[in-house]
């Protein structure tokens, strides 16, 4: 009896130690010069790493930079019909916008221009407007011009995607139904500069006759 209490004592003393031990504040580690790095926030910035364009003799090439494997996109990019998604198709730019053209399309295309084109492009699309009168190294084109009108839909909306010039990629911002509402809206703003008075229908060629100086 004597000895089965004791062996249970000494089992609730080890195990008392065990927990002692559990709980004693870890001691901080320490670099290879024997100082405390708990607050060394800098020792990520003195590691040994390469910077971005560096030689590096580890790799074939001996470029530190890598190529992504043939064939990925960024994980957020919609695939499918390239027609639809990147604006090309068989070799060339879709001239045809690849989602019904409506009314309601375009309103919608007219608000996101607005928004993210407008500011650089003018808000009638002819180039006019305070950022563009302040770029002095490149001035944004007129999008009504007949030049640019003249890019099939699948151009604009690669323009969208890609940039060009030193107008950024705005894949990131617009989603693809928006990219075409925008081709769409683009594509009725040079119709409507180049429309005839006596081709509107009556009510729009009477407002047009009061409004026009």
């Amino acid at each position: 009896m004597r000895r089965g209490r004791s062996v249970v004592l000494g089992a609730l003393a080890g195990l008392a130690a065990a927990l002692c031990v559990a709980c004693t504040p870890a001691t901080p580690a320490q670099d290879e010069r024997g100082e405390a790095d708990e607050l060394d926030l800098e020792r990520m910035i003195r590691q040994k790493r390469y910077a971005p364009y560096e030689p590096a003799e580890m790799f074939d090439d001996g470029a530190v930079m890598r190529r992504p494997p043939e064939g990925t996109v960024p994980n957020d990019r919609v695939t499918g019909d390239p027609g639809l998604t990147r604006g090309v198709a068989g070799g060339a730019y879709v001239d045809r916008i690849p989602v019904p053209v409506t009314l309601e399309l375009i309103r919608y295309g007219q608000g996101r221009y607005e928004i993210f084109c407008g500011a650089c492009h003018g808000i009638a699309g002819d180039g006019e407007s305070e950022v563009a009168r302040n770029m002095t190294q490149r001035r944004p084109p007129s999008l009504v011009d007949a030049r640019v009108q003249a890019f099939p839909p699948g151009r604009i909306y690669q323009v969208i995607v890609e940039g060009y010039g030193l107008m950024r990629s705005y894949e990131p911002n617009i989603p693809l139904r928006e990219r075409w509402a925008i081709v769409a809206y683009v594509k009725a703003l040079g119709r409507s500069r180049a429309a005839a008075l006596d081709a509107l229908p009556p009510p729009l060629r009477e407002r047009a006759l009061k409004e026009l100086p």
